[in-house]
């Protein structure tokens, strides 16, 4: 089966928003309960041999210092972060379209969305040791 087609077979049988942008383009929405409190918005593209994942994780606000992402990016098993020139932090992730099967899949999207809570967590537990601290300063 070519891989286009079992992305179309995958996504369909996914519960909750999932949509087919293009000819090798989908998008899916994570919920959030699954997704570290808010959705989480994965775009899927099929191009140059690579199906490439990848979702906004945080926006610039988050206060997450871009120097973290390299660090968290040796600790990644293929998922990468990424961050635009405005701070918003991104997760990414591909796989050789050749390898791609349920299984492959399955786990493409699964260490996005790890990586995305992961993320998100960390984001939201340095907001509370913040405004801990600023409480604390006399």
């Amino acid at each position: 089966m070519a891989a286009a087609d079992l992305v179309d077979a995958y996504l369909a049988e996914l519960p909750g928003d999932t949509r087919r942008l293009a000819g090798a383009e989908w998008g899916l929405t994570v919920p959030p309960d699954a997704a570290g409190g808010w959705p989480l918005h994965v775009g899927l593209r099929l191009l140059d041999g690579l199906l490439t994942a990848k979702a906004p994780v945080l926006d610039a606000e988050a206060g997450v210092d871009p120097w973290m992402l390299l660090w968290w990016n040796r600790q990644t098993r293929m998922v990468r972060f990424g961050c635009t020139r405005s701070g918003e932090i991104w997760v990414h992730a591909d796989v050789p379209a050749a390898a791609v099967d349920e299984r492959a899949l399955d786990r493409l999207l699964g260490l996005v969305c790890e990586g995305a809570v992961a993320a998100r967590d960390y984001a939201r537990a340095q907001g509370e040791q913040a405004s801990v601290s600023a409480r604390l300063e006399p």
